[in-house]
């Protein structure tokens, strides 16, 4: 089973709060990171899972943060290398 990471970046924290219920709604991943700038105006979100679980879920995440506010990416990383993972994992 191959893993896949997506990263969604919007302008607002609604949007990413849209962006992300609909990412954890529409397939099974899970939320591994958040990174939140300019007091919350630029947030990013990141889940993982298989890769056409992930794909699913970035798909209807940027859809529903569209609808509330920007959109500035949205991309799926299949195979994430170890180092990429280890940055995203803060814990």
């Amino acid at each position: 089973m191959e893993k896949a990471i997506a990263l969604l970046e919007v302008q607002a924290l609604v949007a990413a709060i849209a962006g992300l219920d609909a990412m954890c709604k529409a397939a099974d991943v899970r939320l591994i990171h958040v990174e939140k700038r300019l007091g919350g105006r630029l947030v990013t979100v990141v889940v993982e899972g298989t890769v056409s679980a992930v794909e699913a879920a970035a798909a209807a995440g940027a859809a529903a943060a569209a609808k509330v506010g920007n959109v500035k990416l949205c991309e799926v990383i299949a195979r994430p290398h170890p180092d990429v993972m280890r940055f995203l994992y803060t814990d």
